[in-house]
């Protein structure tokens, strides 16, 4: 499964889509200079729970942000969650 990002104006998301639907999601906004990234909302489809697909969704914003230079404020419980366990994502928070 492949982790797309699309983005229009100052939101966007990470997304997989799966037989043409999207069936996970990570949804971010972006300061006005687009540096300051804020993940808003984690959702993954029923039929793809449990295989960590939304740790995956916020390992891809990661490496987003590492690749364009932007800080990361995990405002999700979910993906704060994953921040807080893993200290090697924290050179990416705001």
């Amino acid at each position: 499964m492949t982790v797309q990002r699309e983005q229009q104006g100052h939101r966007g998301a990470f997304f997989i889509d799966q037989d043409g639907v999207r069936a996970a999601e990570l949804t971010f906004s972006a300061g006005p200079d687009g540096k300051l990234v804020m993940l808003d909302h984690t959702e993954v489809g029923e039929s793809l729970r449990g295989q960590g697909i939304a740790r995956k969704l916020v390992e891809a914003a990661v490496m987003w942000a590492r690749q364009e230079k932007i800080k990361l404020v995990p405002v999700c419980p979910f993906a704060r969650a994953v921040f807080d366990k893993e200290p090697t994502f924290h050179d990416v928070l705001a």
